[in-house]
């Protein structure tokens, strides 16, 4: 539930005509004096609270919250506030005195169903404030009655808000149709428009008693709604009877709550005569009732599988409990409340009809769950009696408070009840666990859901448990109500597979196949690489999701492919790569990678001409269908590095190479944005589904290589087949090409058009989050088009790969703060992609890549870090640009006539503080430059030269000067980020291109940037934002991640620490965080290339600390 101001409240009742008389208004005499005397008393009791809620659970979500509380017993040192702001799940929280004293509190007690809840501190803690409880007085509130409710109202330190009590029997009002809902009890209305902030607050009458406890408000007027604090004061008995145990912490004590899961309504006499009450009935009851009793208690719903469940209907009148006749509230819940786990006799009328029957009384807090299983950063626990009364489900069904990562990938949405999983039953947290104990890491099994949005229809969908370390193991949190703290156990032992380290077992549960790790140093090989014999993958079913990004169809395999042959990449092309140890020879056998030559090829095409004619299709379509391949990208949420601006992805791709040991794929960058995700590919050529492996994400250009292991398409492997890449010659202005990709269903969809600019240079603004943006590219545009968000390739009318098509995010900004996202789409040349395909296949000189378990070299790409973009060359003259050099730029390239302009250099490049912004480049090594390919064309040309240092002499105009500048170029991997830190719920890493694209980073040091933050962290709680550097903690430099670590595991749980940042635009702060190792411990997350796996490592818990 949200605090009093950030929800409206609905009820029907309160546009019905009330005619029920309140009690008699008490007229009181108090003067300004006397609310002086009474405020100057309670004030210094009323504490601002600051929760952070760690995890989501039950009915509340993670988060930060502000709220109020009052001292109710100060030799125990309790603070009484709202249910909704203890919370039911783990949360940490400060309170904050009115002398700005601030000491840690912990949750004491929650109420399962009334809005009311208490806080423990340590009363040793104040030192500098003299104050006193406030009581309780119940009693004392009256229609008529004036107020005072003082608190936090909308973040105010101490805010007063005068009122008057309207109502004392109105309706609990109604919150959240999936949340938090008081029931059951009398609201007290009054005349005071409260707001956010004040929940908890206490609700003052002249004497300085709290004569109720504010809980929430109407929006649409000035509406606010007090909780009646008669179960509070008896909640506050029992806990005076606990006895106090070390460390200043209350016995935990059981409070008796009884429940027949049946939630009572209470409505007048003239409602009841409607619903069928006998008239001697209401005239017995009138009799029996206090005097200016107006209706009685009457069943509005009842809980499936509860000890009313077949026993009460809605619409039955409540007449007598236990022999007494009950037709209030407070009553009801005393008798239920002393008879838990003892049998009460009801007496209902049902439509005239009188009923007596016995029902048993259910201990309230079995209902209530007090664990919840994490994994896979989903919070799954049995469902609570809040939310089974709610959804109108049975309490005990196991429940999903929290999709995170491994469940939204799988598209179970929050709310979810768990049926079924990997084929078992599910009715109970245990029997889930049980059957996660028994998968290893990868492996897809089936899980079957329903929601309470449409409980009547199951759905099915395919729950792929994490090959990568992205979180930690299974835990189970256990609350502990002495020490206020959730315990923190593993789930599974060591001997699990899923806990499992070795991964060999990994990638066979994964593929159906048996690959060794990487361990093997590179070795050449002259005629042919060597790869082990795999089986082939057997029950690879095809991934139905319900996300709405999403509509994947059936399958098919057309029978006029069955015969494709496997398309030849290039000719003579030979790979560098290294056997793994431990094989059986007899399991080895020689691959070729040039497959058929030019006579198979000719065959294959004039089949595919036929089959085009049956089908209807164009023959590039119908040549490149089998090459193309449907992305779905998942980013973990815990690990959104560089930037990316969302955590699911999906569009097409283009086979480039298609052996027996290794498959790649091109794709655009606004599919793949980053390494650290799970790639799932499917073919259009076969009906399988593969997981897939980014193993290249050039730093320029908008495109990405995932790797896939052909023998994990079994039969499929024959079929699918690599397209055929011409980059030469280039594609004019008025040439014909065939735009091709996959519908959503896996079909091939394409589009005849004709080429209206070869070589748009692309100019791109930088996001307000710093993400991927292709620099220094020259696109391709076409005149018509299949949508901004198309991805495909550009073909020629036999198919062959002239372009990959992708898609460019662009951020547009409208005056102030306003933003909007929007795509575009645009031809990526293929050259680029061929070049660095060409490095892979022939054996690079980078670092190896462990790939389907091979050690593979991977390229390292040449680059001037250096953003340009175009200026025509008359706009260059008025620049002050001389004629010889016009002339000699428009004799280079006599069609676009432009030159290259400085737009800023890469901070931190060895180009920095060389180039300005503005220089025009004229020329490189004096042979004049035109194009951005020119400038890629001369780095690569350092490589072939050994003499060269690695730098250029470019001829640049600078501020009507012509000058030459020897700049030095950068060499980069293709690997993106491969390591982040979380601490205390940031998320740092290294700046990566986008940031260091602005030109500015801290000296100081620059190594710690935080990207991210997670919901209930510290981070959240001290707002340590993203886009920023941290540089200082506690006074000790981080300047990189290493330092970082160093200084953060010296510090001890519950510390708090000073930290020093620096923002984007420069500018530092100092702020300071309590480290809460509990919740939140120190962890990294690192590539392993040895491997291709993403490993955590704990750096520092509450208990231990691994080195």
């Amino acid at each position: 539930m949200s605090s009093a101001s950030e929800v409206g409240v609905k009820s029907g009742m309160e546009d019905k005509l009330c005619v029920e008389i309140d009690q008699t208004f008490k007229e009181n005499s108090a003067t300004s004096q006397d609310w002086r005397r009474a405020l100057d008393k309670v004030v210094p009791a009323i504490v601002v609270l600051r929760i952070t809620a760690c995890r989501a659970f039950d009915t509340e979500s993670a988060g930060v919250s502000y709220a109020t509380g009052f001292v109710v017993d100060k030799r125990r040192g309790i603070i009484l506030t709202n249910r909704h702001v203890v919370k039911p799940g783990p949360v940490t929280a400060e309170a904050l005195f009115v002398n700005r004293e601030e000491i840690p509190v912990h949750p004491l007690y929650r109420d399962p169903v009334h809005d009311f809840g208490f806080f423990r501190y340590d009363t040793s803690s104040i030192q500098f404030l003299n104050y006193e409880e406030i009581p309780l007085a119940p009693e004392a509130a009256c229609v008529g009655l004036e107020i005072r409710v003082v608190g936090n109202d909308s973040g105010e330190k101490v805010s007063i808000l005068a009122g008057t009590l309207a109502r004392l029997d109105r309706a609990a009002p109604v919150y959240k149709r999936d949340g938090y809902n008081d029931f059951n009890t009398f609201y007290i209305q009054a005349a005071s428009g409260t707001k956010g902030g004040s929940s908890g607050s206490p609700v003052i009458d002249w004497q300085g008693r709290a004569v109720a406890l504010n809980a929430g408000s109407k929006t649409s007027s000035a509406s606010a709604f007090f909780l009646p604090l008669e179960r509070v004061v008896r909640a506050l008995k029992f806990l005076g009877k606990g006895r106090e145990s070390v460390a200043n912490k209350l016995e935990a004590v059981s409070i008796p709550r009884g429940t027949l899961q049946a939630t009572f309504l209470h409505q007048g006499f003239d409602e009841m005569r409607r619903l069928g009450l006998r008239s001697e009935t209401e005239q017995i009851v009138r009799h029996a009732s206090p005097p200016g009793e107006t209706g009685m208690l009457v069943v509005d719903s009842v809980v499936p599988g509860g000890p009313a469940h077949k026993h009460l209907e809605p619409g039955d009148v409540l007449v007598r409990l236990n022999g007494e006749v009950t037709t209030q509230f407070l009553k009801m819940e005393n008798l239920l409340d002393d008879n838990v786990n003892h049998k009460v006799e009801l007496q209902i009328e049902r439509g005239g009809k009188f009923l007596t029957m016995d029902l048993t009384v259910q201990d309230l807090h079995s209902i209530t769950p007090d664990h919840f299983l994490e994994v896979g950063g989903a919070v799954i626990h049995p469902l609570s009696y809040q939310q089974a009364r709610n959804f109108h489900f049975q309490c005990g069904l196991v429940y999903v408070a929290d999709q995170g990562y491994m469940l939204f990938r799988a598209g179970v949405p929050r709310h979810a009840i768990i049926k079924k999983f990997a084929g078992v039953d599910i009715t109970r947290l245990e029997d889930f666990i049980t059957v996660l104990s028994t998968l290893s890491r990868g492996v897809r099994v089936p899980l079957e859901y329903i929601s309470y949005m449409n409980r009547h229809l199951r759905k099915s969908v395919l729950v792929t448990v994490d090959l990568h370390e992205w979180y930690a193991p299974p835990q189970i949190y256990t609350r502990n109500d002495s020490s206020g703290l959730w315990a923190v156990s593993p789930v599974l032992t060591l001997e699990s597979k899923l806990l499992s380290p070795n991964v060999n077992q990994i990638e066979q549960d994964l593929a159906s196949n048996r690959v060794s790790s990487c361990n093997a140093d590179v070795t050449p090989v002259e005629q042919a690489p060597q790869c082990i014999c795999q089986e082939p993958m057997n029950g690879v079913a095809n991934m139905k999701t319900t996300c709405e990004q999403v509509d994947d169809g059936s399958l098919s395999l057309d029978k006029s492919d069955a015969a494709i042959e496997k398309g030849q990449v290039d000719k003579h092309l030979s790979v560098g790569v290294s056997l793994l140890p431990g094989f059986p020879s007899h399991k080895l056998r020689k691959v070729r990678l040039d497959a058929s030559g030019t006579e198979s090829e000719t065959v294959l095409r004039n089949n595919q001409v036929a089959a085009a004619a049956a089908a209807n299709a164009s023959v590039a379509e119908r040549v490149i269908e089998p090459a193309l391949v449907m992305f779905e990208v998942h980013v973990p949420s815990s690990c959104m590095l560089d930037g990316v601006p969302s955590q699911h992805f999906f569009g097409t791709g283009v086979i480039i190479y298609h052996s027996q040991t290794m498959g790649l794929v091109a794709v655009n960058k606004n599919i793949v944005f980053v390494s650290v995700s799970d790639v799932l590919l499917s073919f259009a050529a076969y009906p399988i589904e593969v997981p897939g492996e980014v193993v290249f994400l050039h730093p320029l250009h908008n495109f990405a290589l995932v790797a896939y292991n052909p023998s994990a398409l079994g039969p499929g492997a024959s079929v699918v087949r690599a397209a055929e890449l011409l980059p030469e010659p280039v594609l004019c202005r008025g040439d014909s090409v065939c735009l091709v990709g996959l519908s959503s269903n896996l079909q091939a969809i394409s589009r005849k058009s004709f080429v209206t600019n070869p070589s748009a240079a692309l100019n791109m603004g930088s996001a307000h989050f710093q993400r991927h943006r292709g620099t220094n590219m020259e696109l391709i545009e076409l005149d018509a088009v299949l949508g901004t968000t198309f991805s495909g390739v550009l073909t020629d009318d036999l198919g062959r790969v002239r372009a990959i098509w992708g898609s460019f995010a662009i951020q547009l900004k409208f005056g102030g703060s306003s933003e909007l996202d929007q795509q575009f789409s645009r031809g990526i040349p293929i050259y680029s992609v061929r070049q660095i395909l060409d490095k892979i296949v022939s054996g690079a000189d980078g670092p190896p890549l462990c790939i389907n378990g091979i050690k593979m070299p991977m390229p390292l790409i040449r680059i001037l870090e250096v953003e340009l973009y175009s200026t025509l060359l008359v706009k260059a003259r008025s620049f002050g640009l001389t004629d010889t050099w016009i002339k000699a730029l428009v004799k280079k390239d006599p069609i676009r006539r432009q030159v290259l302009t400085v737009k800023g250099c890469l901070a931190g490049s060895k180009a920095e503080n060389l180039l300005e912004q503005g220089d025009m480049v004229l020329a490189i090594n004096k042979v004049p430059v035109t194009c951005f390919r020119d400038i890629e064309d001369a780095c690569q040309e350092l490589d072939r030269c050994n003499d060269s240092n690695g730098k250029l002499t470019l001829t640049i105009f600078r501020q009507g000067r012509e000058i030459d500048v020897l700049v030095g170029t950068d060499v980069r991997d293709g690997n993106g980020s491969t390591r982040m830190i979380n601490w205390c719920g940031c998320v740092v890493q290294d700046p990566h291109p986008a940031v260091r694209a602005l030109g500015f980073l801290p000296k100081e040091g620059h190594g710690a940037y935080a990207t991210r933050w997670c919901s209930g962290s510290p981070t959240q709680r001290y707002g340590l934002y993203a886009l920023q550097w941290i540089v200082e903690v506690n006074g000790k430099p981080t300047p990189n991640l290493d330092a970082l670590v160093a200084v953060t595991k010296e510090i001890e749980h519950g510390e708090f620490v000073r930290v020093r940042t620096i923002h984007l635009n420069g500018r530092p702060r100092v702020l300071t965080l309590k480290q809460d190792l509990h919740y939140w411990p120190t962890w990294e997350l690192r590539f392993d290339p040895e491997t291709a796996m993403w490993r955590r490592r704990t750096i520092k818990a509450l208990d231990h600390s691994t080195e």
